[in-house]
């Protein structure tokens, strides 16, 4: 890596890692130099963020090479199409595997500037949102900044830039108008330094002068619970098969509260402020136009506002429709409409709300969210916040290019879901948390030691939490619950697997053994389900609860009795679920295993019960009639397979190789 590049990196990445200049993939960067082609040549070539690549961990393979001298010409150009210049790009790639460069590269281009940053500051877009923002930013700015209208990105914004900066060749930059600010010189160390300058300078704008903003509702003192309200918001924002009323797709959310955020969503003028319009166009694909206003969640009235919020969805899904219909009439060719699904939900009293498709799409429908409300926070402080055209929006919205960012894959079967494990730091939790993330559930994984969990969610990734709960505590199954609610939006799956194999003669074993036991092996089953229930109610989209029971609970053991016995009734538990829950489409299934390798069949207890049976460690392990050994995987396999088995439930699946004498009768 050349000198230069390794500058481009690392002010990338310092301008990326401040979330009050750029976001989730948003903005970009890019440097003029030298590069060697396939023939020996020198050619000029500039490296421009590419598609898909975020500033705060770029890589040099992040800043695709474009030929220059190729890009300049296209500002003699009196138009060109979005497909002829990313086709353009393309043909014009150092390296055809590369990826995308960014769609504003052609503005990097036509200015002469070794280095050039781009970032949707906060504090410019509240300076720009404003109806007098070109006169605002120019009274700060002066001669040093350029100001450009506002253009929707690609080539036409590129040439009106070129042409603002060539009528002002001194400048230090350019503020877009509504979308963002670029700074330029002929070194990394400069042109970064230039951002900060300009964006500081914002800022101390923002602090002075400020009036008082968000004059507050009187809201009831009580509120329902931030875990029960993301529960009912969750499934009012699934969308339902119109035959059969079920969720046909489910959204995951992502709760975020705080005294500022408060102060938004409980002003008397919500309802204007926050439908205005996105702070910069960048935004729009990842939360729409505008979120969703709920009412205040008064508590002991948690029908009332489940009513209150699906009728709420209804009616933004009303409005977006007739947004698309308004402005799709205007498209040369017709678009096709994306879900009517908001991406982020106001709440007053509790919070925002961001949803996605995926954790980490409600995490950045969040994060995008709060920056929202800061930038109209300060443009309401000096001014009144203003965004762009309602049909600007829709052209962003449904832009190609902007849409392409998504990059969206194909979806696992349990896309959307969210799947709880306990017992899940153990080798066969851990094994069925691995098992539903390859699905495309997100997985939260509990367990009495905090560090297993942590470890497993860790060898996982994004898509799984961690979450330290004694499933024998109701206070700590209820915390635990509640804080999936606030991470995912609510629970689909649960599939109910501490244990501990606890031995004795029945006729001798101590009743506090058999207790404790009992308290592991039935009644937290009881526990952990009854909480899954309640947060499944709330939802109503139905749910799937699952139960590691075992053989023991069809063939008792020799001396298994404190650990058979509990395994019995919690069989009889699952089908007791069947029976009273099934109207409300929640499913009871259980799964028995024989003979896994685990923290309840150790290596110790294997080479016991071998002896025992007179055979040896591997006879005893693959003693079944497929004469093979089981592992912890097919368990999952198992659990995997009952909770995608939508019209089944009171099911038992056998996992054991094979085994007569524990089969149902």
């Amino acid at each position: 890596m050349s000198p230069d590049m390794a500058l481009r990196v690392y002010s990338t990445r310092l301008l990326g890692q401040d979330s009050q200049l750029v976001l989730h993939g948003g903005g970009n960067t890019s440097m003029k130099t030298t590069a060697t082609d396939v023939l020996g040549d020198e050619v000029d070539v500039l490296c421009v963020k590419g598609s898909g690549w975020d500033m705060g961990v770029i890589e040099a393979a992040g800043l695709p090479a474009v030929r220059l001298d190729p890009l300049r010409r296209l500002s003699a150009l009196d138009e060109l199409s979005d497909e002829d210049m990313v086709n353009f790009l393309r043909t014009n790639l150092l390296d055809s595997s590369a990826p995308n460069p960014s769609v504003e590269t052609l503005l990097h281009a036509f200015l002469p500037h070794k280095f050039v940053d781009h970032t949707h500051a906060n504090a410019i877009l509240s300076l720009t949102d404003q109806p007098d923002g070109e006169s605002i930013c120019r009274d700060l700015y002066g001669d040093q900044m350029g100001i450009v209208p506002y253009i929707m990105p690609g080539f036409d914004l590129a040439r009106e830039a070129a042409q603002v900066f060539e009528a002002q060749p001194d400048v230090e930059g350019l503020i877009a108008l509504k979308h963002g600010i670029f700074t330029f010189a002929e070194t990394a160390r400069e042109a970064y330094e230039r951002m900060i300058e300009m964006v500081s300078r914002a800022e101390e704008r923002l602090s002075n002068g400020r009036k008082s903003v968000f004059s507050q509702s009187a809201l009831p003192a009580s509120t329902i619970a931030a875990a029960d309200v993301a529960a009912i918001a969750r499934g009012a924002c699934a969308i339902r098969n119109d035959a059969t009323g079920e969720s046909g797709k489910r959204f995951v959310l992502e709760y975020r509260t705080g005294p500022d955020l408060l102060s938004y969503v409980n002003g008397n003028d919500l309802g204007r402020y926050s439908q205005i319009g996105v702070a910069t166009p960048d935004h729009i694909i990842r939360t729409k136009g505008w979120p969703l206003v709920v009412p205040h969640p008064t508590e002991g009235k948690s029908d009332e506002f489940k009513s209150q919020i699906i009728d709420a969805v209804s009616a933004y899904a009303a409005r977006y429709h007739a947004y698309f219909e308004r402005n799709n009439t205007r498209q040369a060719e017709a678009k096709i409409e994306l879900d009517p699904i908001p991406r982020v939900v106001l709440v007053p009293g509790v919070g925002l709300f961001g949803v996605g498709a995926t954790h980490k799409d409600a995490a950045i429908a969040s994060d995008i969210a709060e920056a929202t409300i800061q930038t109209i926070t300060d443009a309401e402080a000096i001014g009144t916040y203003q965004s762009i055209s309602e049909s600007d929006m829709f052209d962003l919205e449904y832009w190609s290019l902007e849409q392409a960012k998504l990059g969206r894959g194909s979806e696992g079967p349990l896309a959307g879901h969210v799947t709880v494990v306990t017992g899940g730091g153990g080798t066969i939790g851990s094994a069925i948390a691995r098992a539903f993330s390859k699905t495309g559930s997100e997985v939260a994984i509990l367990d009495v030691d905090a560090d297993l969990a942590q470890a497993a969610a860790d060898g996982i990734g994004v898509s799984a939490t961690a979450v330290g709960c004694d499933v024998t505590d109701g206070a700590s199954v209820r915390a635990a619950f509640d804080q999936i609610c606030e991470t995912f939006g609510g629970v689909d799956i649960v599939v109910s697997n501490a244990g501990a194999a606890w031995q004795g003669k029945i006729g001798e074993v101590s009743d506090g053994l058999l207790r404790k036991s009992f308290e592991l092996n039935f009644f937290a089953h009881q526990t952990v389900a009854q909480n899954a229930v309640r947060v499944m109610r709330h939802q109503g989209m139905g749910g799937v609860l699952l139960f590691n029971v075992s053989k023991q609970a069809i063939n008792p053991g020799l001396d298994f009795g404190p650990y058979g016995l509990p395994k019995a009734a919690t069989l009889s538990l699952v089908r007791q679920y069947a029976l009273d829950h099934g109207g409300e489409g929640i499913r009871a299934n259980a799964v028995n295993a024989d003979r896994i390798r685990s923290g309840l069949l150790t290596d110790e207890m294997v080479a016991s019960r071998s002896v025992a049976r007179g055979v040896t460690e591997s006879d005893y392990m693959s003693g079944n009639l497929l004469g093979r050994e089981v592992t912890a995987d097919d368990v999952a396999q198992a659990f995997v397979h009952s909770a995608l088995g939508m019209k089944t439930t009171a099911n038992v699946t056998t996992v054991d190789g094979g085994n007569i004498s524990a089969i149902l009768r």
